[in-house]
């Protein structure tokens, strides 16, 4: 399906929980509150978006979070997400703590690639981010790369943390250590300008032009790669002799608006067509008929978990989906933050 602006939309992120198992200062830190158990889609109600997307032509799925590993039945998820037809990738978005036990479930279920979020290989600067002491277990997983049959991307906003350092901690630019991730492993680094929603806007992004001549300066031989690297907006660089690419996603300095594929839906059920715009549609509403959530906590058990494919069903959720996506905002406003209306957090949006 193409928008008002004439824009193909293939690629749809998913979050499928506000729950993390890290406290990164950007995104969750200490003391936010994660919404009702009740208030989460279940698998069968995710399913039956995606049937609706694939329909209108959504070929690309990013399964994201909070911290998607944390739900148990993730890899149900997944095997789910790729038996329906007209889907053609899924792939994950995590931080990477618990990914090593579940790797070859992820595999066994399908997975067609994994993003690993990570900021710093400095585990004081690790801690001071994201408040805990995981570092190793992340490292872990990226020596594994070598070996996986899927691709690996290494993501990291791009900030200068190194304030968050005790005074007199001298420290090279998070950046450089990161990039030789891809020198040493097949994997992309990806650094991701930091956009000005939630937490997010309590940091001043790297303004990835002036990052971009850091890096040929550091790197003479860069050449931009036009080799396919996945579905999103992200410009690509190789050097000779590395095995992996550095990549920069410069949603501020280098606005990508025009070419934008993309819809967000949120772990709740909101669809968003634009991360700067609080405008979407509320499909949870839809999938449930309008109930509303019980004085009990608990998980919400959908009646229709075994017909998401329910014609009538279908047809609402089309006509909602295919005029939030018709009506997606021509662009962003993020290098005007008085005029972005998105007041939720990142957690609760999603990744």
């Amino acid at each position: 399906m193409r928008d008002g602006q004439g824009r193909e939309i293939d690629y749809m992120r998913i979050s499928i929980t506000d729950r993390c198992n890290l406290r990164c200062r950007y995104c969750m830190p200490e003391g936010v509150e994660c919404m009702p158990r009740w208030d989460i889609l279940s698998l069968e109600e995710i399913k039956a978006i995606a049937l609706c997307g694939a329909g209108l032509g959504i070929r690309h799925i990013k399964v994201t979070g909070g911290e998607p590993l944390v739900r148990r039945d993730c890899c149900q998820l997944v095997a789910m997400l790729k038996s329906v037809p007209g889907i053609e990738k899924v792939t994950i978005t995590t931080n990477g703590v618990l990914l090593d036990p579940y790797l070859e479930p992820l595999l066994a279920a399908g997975i067609d690639g994994i993003n690993i979020s990570l900021d710093t290989l400095d585990p004081v600067l690790y801690r001071e981010i994201t408040g805990r002491d995981q570092l190793e277990n992340v490292l872990g997983v990226l020596k594994k790369a070598s070996s996986l049959p899927v691709r690996v991307k290494v993501n990291a906003v791009s900030v200068d943390f190194s304030s968050l350092l005790p005074e007199g901690a001298g420290q090279e630019p998070s950046w450089r250590e990161l990039a030789e991730l891809a020198r040493e492993y097949p994997v992309d680094v990806r650094f991701i300008e930091m956009m000005p929603i939630g937490y997010g806007r309590q940091f001043t992004t790297i303004d990835h032009q002036e990052l971009l001549k850091e890096m040929k300066a550091l790197y003479p031989d860069m050449e931009e790669d036009q080799t396919p690297h996945g579905f999103g907006p992200a410009v690509y660089y190789r050097i000779p002799g590395w095995k992996g690419s550095l990549g920069l996603i410069s949603a501020i300095h280098g606005k990508f608006c025009g070419s934008c594929n993309r819809v967000r839906l949120t772990a709740q059920g909101y669809m968003k067509s634009c991360l700067c715009y609080e405008d979407g549609v509320d499909l949870r509403d839809i999938l449930r008929n309008g109930e509303k959530r019980p004085d009990t906590e608990g998980h919400y058990h959908w009646p229709l978990k075994d017909c998401p494919e329910e014609p009538a069903l279908q047809e609402r959720l089309r006509e909602a989906m295919s005029g939030a996506i018709f009506k997606k905002p021509g662009a962003h406003c993020f290098e005007k933050p008085g005029q972005i209306t998105e007041s939720h957090n990142m957690i609760a949006i999603g990744g």
